[in-house]
């Protein structure tokens, strides 16, 4: 989790300063609201122990929840439990404290939990693997899995380092920093990036994960998947899977290792290294970070001391170009490219600058907005960084203030070592959705992330040379979480496709017409009829955008359609998926085919994500021939069939209803 805490609302000077006298009596835990300041013999003795404590929170409201996890990083509780367990150094607890007193908590120490996680730091480097989470891969085992994906998407991947963590700058192991940078390097020119870093906090399992992840799935379906195909022909995407590799070695033996390993200064308990996200050097030190070496969140000796944070900055400043200017007051251009996240957890939230004052951005109306976008797909709470108390010297405030780039945290989840059916089941696809939206819009953040949204986009897989089909689509300007705060209301004003070249290169535009003949609504089923004249025969890519009242438009969304195919035999199917997660097999006992070209062509209901397989039979064995998994609810397959035995496979990734599926053979 990415924020931390400083300005104190008052003098706790009574809190523990009383632990130098000699208590007459134990003394028990303030009650929420009215409690007193002076510390229990108990809180004594437990601060003489340790550096560093867990301590018990009991809040009232979701706005308590939301301003804690904003400020501090949970290591247990919950919103729906009604506490948060916190691990603190004395300030915090008594700035805790006192505040607890205004808002009506309990903040009290876990001693049991304090003693568990001073062991847990204990642990010994070196763990071959994470036991117990065999879905997360360790830093060898991601770096391995990234140089795989180059050897076998050479064209598309590369992996490279861009320096060393702090232990390798010392001669004592470590690691290098490697980014991997997906891109069609035979589509030349400037492109727009996404840069994502993961995990910068160690003891965080699933950033590092998801990346990876997002990494594999955006490979796997270029070239079947007409968004990711054109996102990564035009784009760039740059992952840090591992930002803290040496750190994250300790937490995969099980310790909850937030810092690096810098180990210049000793503490007790073993409770070294820097808080690399309070390490950043924009507006560094300035609150919400400590300068006690034994803190968790201590910022370090100097700004941007640490190298693992060096790295980073300039990694940063290689993707993007500064857009804005020095003063807090200035706004980048509505123009400018990019999209920076750092992926952190846990406590489902998406968050933007600033983090150190409550003051909003110059860009704070369109970083809002492509916040509640984002959080639209994960579920997540959007809010401005800053919590109970500012923070300072992070990744975020640094990437958007020293360069005016559209920067955002997202913290997954519930759990640092969230279960893997948890983040198989849930965190993955919604935030893979997620990134895959910020990538959608990264050409232009500021205003494509207001705009409408065009969705359920569908037309045939193939059609005849000369002939005319029907394009379809629905242009959205709706998709925004509102459960922090209500969007403005936007209107559709009109829709457009673009054939093989896109708007931003300079496609010719051709209107489509609103379905109820009016265009008056902040969603709107939009069509055209398209002709294939002049098109060569083969594939070709149909782009759909849309644009709002405000004169803004949205990214676009594409698909593929072939033309120049022969007519063939048309089956028509139709089921009804009864929820998410349910799979429907079509002619459950397959059909033969002589061989040649087999297509399939699936349209769910709006607003789902259904995937579509073909399987052929091998023996007794039904095994997956092709696959689309797009993130919509329309799917395509064009697959050379030999011959044999084959049957389709609709699932139903996510929502309900009934689909039609159209098989050419």
């Amino acid at each position: 989790m990415h924020k931390g805490l400083s300005v104190s609302l008052l003098s706790a000077a009574l809190l523990l300063a009383s632990c130098s006298q000699t208590p007459t009596a134990p003394q028990a835990s303030p009650a929420p609201g009215t409690g007193t300041l002076v510390a229990t013999a108990d809180e004594c003795s437990t601060f003489q122990q340790y550096p560093v404590v867990v301590s018990r929170l009991d809040f009232k409201t979701q706005r308590d929840w939301l301003d804690i996890v904003k400020t501090f990083e949970p290591v247990g509780g919950s919103l729906e439990d009604g506490y948060v367990l916190l691990d603190v150094g004395q300030a915090d607890f008594e700035r805790l404290r006192v505040t607890g007193m205004t808002r009506g908590w309990t903040v009290k120490i876990d001693r049991a939990q304090t003693e568990r996680h001073s062991a847990s730091l204990k642990a010994p480097l070196g763990a071959l693997s994470i036991s117990g989470y065999s879905c997360y891969r360790t830093v060898e085992e991601t770096y391995a899995s990234a140089q795989n994906l180059v050897t076998q998407y050479p064209n598309l991947a590369s992996w490279s380092s861009f320096g060393s963590s702090w232990l390798k700058s010392r001669g004592r192991g470590g690691y290098d920093m490697n980014v991997l940078k997906l891109t069609n390097r035979s589509v030349t020119g400037t492109k727009p990036r996404l840069l994502i870093t993961a995990s910068i906090h160690a003891r965080e399992y699933t950033p590092a994960e998801l990346a990876t992840r997002f990494a594999e799935y955006l490979l796997a379906n270029y070239g079947k998947d007409a968004d990711v195909t054109w996102m990564l022909d035009s784009q760039e995407v740059w992952l840090v899977l591992q930002s803290n590799p040496d750190g994250r070695k300790k937490a995969e033996a099980g310790a909850s290792w937030r810092k690096n390993v810098n180990d210049t200064q000793a503490c007790r308990n073993g409770l070294y290294g820097v808080d690399l996200n309070r390490n950043f050097n924009y507006a560094w030190g300035t609150g919400g970070s400590s300068a006690d070496p034994c803190n968790e969140t201590y910022k370090g000796a100097a700004a941007a001391s640490e190298i693992e944070t060096q790295n980073l900055q300039t990694l940063i400043k290689t993707a993007f170009a500064d857009n804005r200017g020095p003063a807090r007051t200035d706004a980048a251009p509505a123009s400018t490219p990019g999209v920076y996240v750092d992926v952190h957890s846990y406590s489902k939230l998406v968050l933007w600058p600033w983090g150190d004052t409550t003051t909003v951005t110059p860009n704070g109306a369109a970083l809002q907005s492509l916040g509640r976008k984002l959080a639209y797909f994960n579920g997540y709470t959007p809010e401005q960084a800053v919590g109970l108390y500012p923070t300072s010297g992070t990744t975020d405030d640094f990437a958007y203030g020293e360069l005016g780039v559209a920067s955002y945290t997202i913290e997954l989840g519930t759990a640092f070592f969230e279960p893997c059916s948890t983040f198989t089941g849930t965190t993955l696809p919604q935030n893979q959705a997620a990134l895959l939206y910020a990538l959608r819009v990264a050409r232009a953040p500021y205003q494509l992330g207001s705009g409408p949204d065009s969705v359920s986009v569908s037309a045939p897989a193939s059609v005849a040379t000369g002939a005319s089909f029907t394009l379809s689509a629905s242009a959205t300007n709706t998709r925004f979480n509102t459960s922090n705060g209500a969007e403005p209301t936007r209107t559709i004003s009109s829709a457009e496709y673009f054939i093989d070249t896109p708007p931003w290169a300079g496609g010719t535009a051709r209107a489509m017409t609103a379905a109820d003949g009016t265009f008056n609504a902040a969603t709107e089923s939009v069509q055209a009829s398209v002709s294939t004249t002049g098109l060569s025969a083969g594939k070709h890519t149909v782009y759909v955008r849309a644009k709002n009242n405000n004169g803004t438009y949205g990214p676009v969304s594409a698909l593929f359609v072939t033309v120049g195919a022969t007519a063939g035999t048309t089956t028509t199917y139709t089921g009804t998926l009864a929820a998410a997660g349910n799979a429907y097999q079509t002619s459950a006992s397959g059909f033969t085919y002589a061989g040649g070209t087999l297509k399939g062509n699936l349209t769910g209901p709006t607003g789902t994500d259904f995937d579509l397989y073909l399987q052929k039979l091998s023996g007794s064995t039904w095994t997956q021939v092709a696959a689309s998994e797009g993130s919509t609810s329309t799917e395509a397959i064009n697959y050379a069939a030999a011959s044999g035995t084959y049957r389709w496979r609709v699932y139903a990734y996510s929502g309900s209803g009934s689909y039609s599926l159209t098989e050419t053979k």
